[in-house]
């Protein structure tokens, strides 16, 4: 069952890293893309390239049929769903493997089954996974949530059953915020997953978020320790870093280990990641979700633990079981992401598509820089801002951020405002270099911020012309 041809069904970073993955096994490679994207560095890298529709994400990167059509043509013996878009798409996974191709992932069943976050809740909980005290199943009706509230007590928060990325979320203080909330909830949850179920957890304030990378070949499963991804911004991600620096020794061997127990309980094959929240003062965690994917911020803990996590999954769809035991997974130093996105710091991170006049790449030992930028390219405007990803590796937390803070210095995209000025001040900032940080920390630091960040992100000419001007 080994794999001779593969269909990337994604664009951007990601799609350039799962080709350059699957060349270093030898394998060819099929690059799909939209019209927005015919002059892609993607579409550049790879042996082949089909045309699936046009700029629309529901046109092109959503069009199931599209993209099994391109598989067929080009010959294509397994195709590997990258992240967003139809990664986690439980229906694409069966109907990839219907129509006789591998899919780079776990199984439909697994994906369907942790997918959802009630269900996914209760296998948890029956796996001996810690979670945070709220509804057990689904809850169709404001006055059922209600009731469970008053036993739960505020603040709660209200999500969305199916879905993620932090849609179809709300924060409920007391009883009049849950009523007006919940209907919204339900109403957003219902648009952007075409579901509206919702279930009720404890909002555990103050915590950090911390998740546990897994690989899994359908019976074996080994964990490759945490990330901390704390810092966020509207419940994205921000800044990424392993180990996470808040863990205690004892703390991250449970945790690990009842990742290690939910993956298993649902025979997991791939590459997953389950999130947690954590509180540092009591030292207790909690199961957020699974992510049956790869990660945006899998490159940290590449870097520290020196396994190649696509590499790893195209194997193991491949046939292949883990080639890794427990006991030769081993933490090195420390790594940290940042993502650069084509947004401007200056006007409340609006999307800042265009064209990229001219681009310098930092460089040099512990430096890598994930992207799908070259000079000339011309950015979209359809989809998700991420331009790339710089990640840094060191001795030790301090050394990897005084590395970082290089490494920023030397990256320069010209031509679109990106969220670099935002990254040097965070890598500067006393708070972040202690490690003093949780899930909710980012926004009011970014409002007390705001002026610094709009004066970075200023072309040094216009800084002049204004001056001159006063």
């Amino acid at each position: 069952m080994t794999i001779k041809k593969l269909l990337i069904a994604n664009r951007g970073e990601i799609a350039v890293r799962i080709n350059r993955a699957a060349r270093q096994l030898g394998i060819a490679t099929v690059q799909v893309y939209s019209k927005a994207d015919k002059d892609s560095l993607a579409v550049r890298l790879a042996d082949e390239a089909v045309d699936i529709g046009p700029p629309q994400a529901s046109k092109s990167y959503l069009n199931q049929e599209a993209i099994l059509a391109a598989a067929k043509a080009s010959g294509a013996d397994a195709i590997h769903p990258g992240y967003g878009f139809l990664a986690e798409n439980a229906s694409f996974a069966a109907a990839v493997e219907t129509a006789g191709l591998i899919f780079v992932g776990p199984t439909a069943q697994s994906i369907r089954l942790m997918g959802d976050k009630v269900a996914a809740r209760e296998v948890a909980a029956a796996a001996g996974v810690p979670t945070v005290p709220g509804s057990r199943g689904r809850l169709e009706s404001a006055e059922a949530a209600f009731a469970l509230v008053e036993t739960t007590g505020f603040p709660v928060m209200i999500k969305a059953a199916a879905g993620g990325g932090g849609r179809g979320i709300r924060i409920a203080r007391t009883a009049e915020e849950f009523h007006h909330l919940m209907p919204q909830a339900q109403a957003e949850a219902l648009a952007a997953f075409g579901d509206g179920g919702l279930y009720v957890e404890k909002l555990v304030e103050g915590a950090r978020h911390i998740e546990v990378q897994v690989l899994g070949d359908g019976n074996d499963v080994i964990h490759c320790f945490e990330r901390e991804c704390s810092l966020q911004r509207r419940r994205q991600k921000v800044w990424e870093e392993a180990p996470s620096p808040s863990l205690t020794p004892a703390v991250r061997g449970l945790l690990c280990a009842s990742a290690v127990a939910l993956a298993k309980a649902v025979n997991y094959r791939g590459a997953g990641t389950i999130e947690y929240l954590y509180d540092d003062r009591s030292h207790e965690f909690y199961f957020l979700e699974m992510n049956t994917r790869i990660q945006v911020e899998h490159p940290v803990t590449e870097m520290v633990t020196g396994i190649d996590l696509v590499v790893e999954m195209i194997r193991i769809a491949g046939g292949e079981r883990l080639r890794i035991r427990q006991d030769q997974v081993q933490v090195e130093g420390h790594a940290i992401e940042v993502r650069i996105n084509a947004e401007d710091p200056a006007k409340g991170f609006m999307p800042n598509p265009g064209t990229v006049s001219a681009l310098r790449i930092p460089g040099g030992e512990g430096v890598r820089f994930d992207s799908m930028l070259y000079a000339g390219y011309t950015v979209p405007p359809f989809y998700d801002s991420l331009l790339g990803k710089l990640i840094v590796h060191d001795r030790d937390r301090p050394r990897a951020i005084a590395r970082l803070t290089r490494a920023l210095a030397e990256l320069e995209v010209e031509g679109l405002a990106t969220t670099k000025p935002l990254h040097q001040a965070l890598a500067s900032d006393p708070d972040v270099q202690a490690s003093r940080f949780h899930t909710a920390w980012l926004e009011p630091w970014l409002a007390s911020h705001a002026e610094t960040l709009a004066v970075a992100t200023t072309p040094p000419s216009a800084t002049l012309t204004s001056t001159t001007a006063r």
